[in-house]
């Protein structure tokens, strides 16, 4: 029987939600062993001088206790 965590990150990108998501489960990586999911919980901008400057993700990484 596997045991699952599920934590709450967000992270952030100036090229798009994608690299946002990616960026968030890299960094996590290097402290999280056996990530098994990730789901997109919210995503977001920020606006500067009328384009979009930053993209934003609210995630939840799931992964499995050893």
């Amino acid at each position: 029987m596997a045991i699952l965590k599920v934590i709450e990150v967000l992270s952030s990108s100036e090229k798009s939600w994608e690299d946002a998501t990616k960026k968030a489960v890299t960094h996590a990586s290097k402290s999280l062993k056996n990530i098994r999911s990730v789901y997109v919980q919210d995503q977001s901008a920020s606006i500067k001088d009328n384009a979009v400057a930053e993209f934003r993700v609210n995630l939840k990484i799931t992964f499995e206790i050893e």
